[in-house]
C-alpha cells in the first residue's frame, strides 16, 4: 500500500547529528532572509509535495520472505520533473529523503537545470543482499512506485548502495510494465542502454572544477596547495585524481576504515578507489595512516569531505585547519559547525554547487535519451565544464556584490530562480 504524506515536523534544536531535513530547513531560513522571494513561497519550500512510502516484499535465495520499506520524496517541481538518487542503506528514512530532495531542488536551480528535487531509497544493507536479491528488490521497488515516477514526472538516479546496474534493472522493470522501452525513466544507466558517458565520474569532476576555481579565487596556485579528501569513493577518488593531474598535492585520502597520509603527496592513481577495490585504501599502504576524524583536522590548504553527511560538527569545527572546504558529500557540515567555521574565516563551498556534476550529467543523459542520440565523453566533459563555470560565476557574483558567504550566495541564486518560476506559474486553484 502507498501512503502519501505532506508535512513533517521541524526541529528547533541544533545537534551534531541533525538530520538532512533540519539542516536543509535551517539553510533555507538563513538564505530566505537575504532574498526578496515571497514569504509564501519560502513557507511552501519548507515542505515536500509528497512522500511515498511502500512495503517491498523480497523472496530471499533460501526461499524465505522479508519485507523492506522504501521511500520516494518529491520536494518541488515548479521548474521541471523531480530528480534525485535512490539509496540502499540501513538508515534511510522519510525525513532524510525529504532533506536530500530539498538539496536537489536547490542544486538543480543553482545549475539552472529544468528539474526539481526528489530523493528516495530502501531501508536495507545492500552488503547483505546477493546480486539476485538486489535485482528482485529493485524490480519490485520499481513496480511499487511506478505511478509516481517517469521521464516527465520523476527521474531516479544512483546513490549510496546503488549503481548503474541497479538503474538498468529499474528501467527494465518500469519499461516492461509500460509496454515500451523508456530509458529516460532513470539516469546513471550503463551507456549500452541509454546511459551517458562520464556520468559516474561527474560528481567528482565537478568537485575538482569548483575546488580549482576556489583556489584561484583566493589567489592560490594549484601547484602550491595541499588537499585532504575524506571518502575515496566515486566522488572523492575522481576529484582527487583530477586535482592531482592538474598539479595539486593530495596528501591524504580515506575510506570507511581510515586513511593514508603523506605530506609530500600521494600517487592517487595507484591508490584503489572504493569502486576498484572496496575498502582498499588501508590495504594499499598501512605505513602512515590517519583516522577519518584525524584527516578532517590535518594542516592542509583544502579539505574535501566526500564521504557522508554530518562529519564536520560543533565538536570538531574549532579544529579544522583547512582554509577552503569543498563539500563533495551531501550535507557534510552541520549548521552549528557552519557558523563556527565562518566565524573563523574559513571558506565553505557548498554541496549544492560543488557536487552538482552528477545531476548536470544526468540532465545530459536525459536529453540524450529523449533525442535518442549519444554524446561522446569529450562532449559530456566539455558541457559539464561549461555548466560548472557558469554556475560558479553566478554564485561568485552574489558573493562579490553582497559580501555573503558561498552557501548563502548559492541559496540566493537558487531561491531567486525558484521564486521567479513560482511567480510566473502562480498558485492553482
Amino acid at each position: 500500500m502507498t501512503q502519501k504524506q505532506t508535512t513533517h515536523s521541524e526541529s528547533n534544536s541544533e545537534s551534531s547529528t541533525e538530520s538532512p531535513l533540519e539542516t536543509a530547513r535551517r539553510q533555507l531560513r538563513t538564505a530566505a532572509s537575504r532574498t526578496d522571494v515571497d514569504a509564501g513561497v519560502i513557507e511552501r519550500l519548507k515542505h515536500p509535495t509528497r512522500v511515498v512510502e511502500v512495503s517491498i516484499p523480497l523472496e530471499r535465495d533460501d526461499g524465505s520472505v522479508d519485507v523492506f520499506t522504501g521511500y520516494r520524496a518529491q520536494h518541488d517541481d515548479v521548474r521541471g520533473p523531480y530528480k534525485g538518487g535512490l539509496r540502499y542503506h540501513p538508515e534511510v528514512n522519510a525525513d532524510e529523503c525529504v532533506g536530500l530532495a530539498m538539496w536537489m531542488t536547490w542544486k538543480c536551480a543553482v545549475m539552472d537545470i529544468p528539474f526539481g528535487g526528489g530523493k528516495g531509497g530502501i531501508v536495507v544493507d545492500p552488503k547483505k543482499l546477493s546480486d539476485g536479491e538486489k535485482e528482485r528488490l529493485t524490480r519490485r521497488f520499481a513496480e511499487e512506485i511506478r505511478d509516481d515516477v517517469g521521464p516527465s514526472r520523476d527521474i531516479p538516479a544512483p546513490d549510496m548502495g546503488t549503481d548503474a546496474q541497479t538503474m538498468a534493472w529499474f528501467m527494465d522493470a518500469y519499461s516492461m510494465q509500460e509496454g515500451e522501452t523508456i530509458p529516460g525513466v532513470v539516469t546513471g544507466k550503463p551507456p549500452v542502454i541509454g546511459g551517458s558517458y562520464g556520468r559516474a565520474e561527474a560528481p567528482g569532476r565537478s568537485v575538482a572544477i569548483v575546488a580549482r576555481e576556489a583556489i584561484e579565487y583566493y589567489d592560490e596556485s594549484l601547484d602550491d596547495v595541499s588537499i585532504a579528501v575524506q571518502g575515496y569513493g566515486s566522488v572523492g577518488a575522481n576529484a582527487a585524481r583530477l586535482l592531482d593531474e592538474w598539479g595539486a598535492d593530495i596528501v591524504a585520502v580515506s575510506d570507511v576504515n581510515g586513511g593514508l597520509y603523506d605530506a609530500d603527496g600521494l600517487q592517487t592513481q595507484d591508490v584503489p578507489s572504493h569502486r576498484e577495490e572496496p575498502e582498499g585504501v588501508m590495504r594499499y599502504d598501512s605505513s602512515n595512516t590517519v583516522s577519518n576524524e584525524e584527516l578532517l583536522e590535518l594542516d592542509v590548504d583544502v579539505l574535501i569531505p566526500a564521504a557522508i553527511g554530518n562529519v564536520i560538527t560543533a565538536d570538531n569545527a574549532d579544529r579544522i585547519q583547512a582554509d577552503i572546504i569543498v563539500e563533495g558529500a551531501n550535507g557534510p557540515t552541520t549548521s552549528s559547525a557552519d557558523a563556527i567555521l565562518h566565524e573563523r574565516g574559513k571558506h565553505i563551498i557548498p554541496d549544492i554547487l560543488a557536487n552538482a556534476g552528477g545531476v548536470t550529467v544526468s540532465y545530459f543523459e536525459w536529453l540524450q535519451d529523449i533525442n535518442r542520440r549519444t554524446w561522446s565523453k569529450e562532449r559530456v566533459n566539455d558541457e559539464l565544464e561549461s555548466a560548472m563555470l557558469d554556475a560558479w560565476a553566478d554564485v561568485k557574483a552574489e558573493v562579490d556584490a553582497r559580501n555573503m558567504n558561498w552557501r548563502d550566495a548559492a541559496y540566493v541564486v537558487a531561491l531567486n530562480r525558484i521564486g521567479e518560476a513560482k511567480e510566473a506559474r502562480g498558485l492553482w486553484p
